[in-house]
């Protein structure tokens, strides 16, 4: 698996050409596919510069580094000079900052803010390595989540870059027709929620910049967001783990929010900044080679028959507004019972679209 997953993402996630300068963050669990990954860009006239035990995933950086919960000049000086970079989530345990202060991580999203809006100024992507700890935080054996992912990345089609170009031409549809809404509602078991969307432009996340994707996304207007929603799969994030997370809106903020474990977590995460209590992207899942919930947000957010919902920082080519140091997605599992009406029409039911 490793040396085609790392021909998928030096070929067709970054498209590295000769003469650019690749950075690599992971942990040493990716060494496996990091070896193919950096003979292959080194073969496509690319140079790569791997780094292991990134900030956002290092215990030690997080006890003794209190210098540097605001990005260091020389890390920042980096991703300046680089042409593109590629994060690999590749967490031996994922739980392994649990007892970190929900407060610090907080601080340290604010603090490397300048590094994150540097790193969305080039080519980029994000993409997750199957380690045991991973397959242990999904509950399944180590190999049969190897499976998963070869299916979730189309590594199991004889070409997978095709699979994923017949996945952007469907999205690229659903596209067409979600450009034309004004209003979109999500539907569910503790979940009535409201947003406008007018004005606004949809994303096609066909795996450039998320491996595996699968999902079309937006920014909702920010003022417009009402009603309620309860998060029905749970997440780890940066080693927290989060579950059972209700969200009241009015105006377009948080106005109430409790969670069923990580409550002090969410908490923290809504004090970032004025633009944590606001909705920075509305995403829908379309990747159905994707068929369980990992517990895994950038898997889990791209599965068909799931809608997400990101706190914090819009992307700029929606057309939103919102800032903050924080972009968090919670996902909700439409599937089965849920709905997505798009001006009246349902768009979704039962985790498939209708009329596509």
């Amino acid at each position: 698996m490793e040396e085609r997953f790392a021909t998928l993402l030096a070929d067709y996630c970054l498209e590295l050409k000769p003469g650019q300068t690749l950075l690599v963050e992971a942990e040493p669990a990716a060494l496996p596919l990091l070896e193919p990954l950096h003979a292959v860009a080194l073969e496509r006239g690319a140079y790569p510069i791997v780094q292991l035990f990134p900030a956002a995933s290092s215990r030690p950086f997080f006890l003794y580094g209190e210098a540097w919960l605001d990005v260091p000049p020389a890390q920042l000086g980096l991703m300046r000079a680089v042409d593109a970079s590629l994060r690999i989530e590749s967490a031996q345990n994922p739980l392994e900052l649990s007892d970190i202060p929900p407060e610090r991580l907080s601080r340290f999203r604010k603090g490397w803010q300048p590094y994150q809006q540097e790193r969305s100024k080039r080519r980029w992507c994000l993409t997750l390595y199957p380690t045991p700890g991973y397959a242990q935080q999904a509950g399944m054996p180590t190999a049969e989540f190897r499976t998963l992912v070869e299916r979730a990345l189309y590594l199991d089609h004889p070409d997978p870059v095709l699979a994923w170009l017949e996945l952007s031409r469907f999205q690229a549809a659903l596209i067409e027709r979600l450009q034309r809404a004004r209003e979109i509602r999500l539907e569910a078991e503790g979940t009535d929620l409201r947003l406008r969307v007018e004005g606004r432009s949809w994303v096609n996340s066909d795996g450039r910049r998320n491996m595996p994707s699968g999902e079309v996304f937006t920014a909702p207007i920010e003022t417009s967001v009402e009603g309620e929603v309860r998060f029905n799969l749970p997440s780890t994030a940066l080693g927290q783990r989060v579950r059972g997370v209700h969200l009241r809106f009015q105006a377009g903020r948080v106005v109430e929010a409790r969670a069923e474990e990580g409550e002090a977590y969410l908490r923290a995460m809504l004090e970032t900044d004025a633009g944590a209590r606001c909705l920075g992207e509305l995403g829908i899942g379309t990747n159905y080679g994707l068929s369980r919930p990992t517990g895994l947000v950038l898997y889990d957010e791209k599965i068909g028959g799931t809608v997400h919902l990101a706190l914090g920082q819009s992307y700029p080519e929606t057309g939103g507004t919102n800032v903050s140091a924080i972009h968090w997605d919670l996902v909700l599992d439409l599937r089965p019972g849920g709905r997505i009406w798009v001006d009246g029409e349902v768009l979704q039911e039962d985790g498939r679209f209708v009329g596509l």
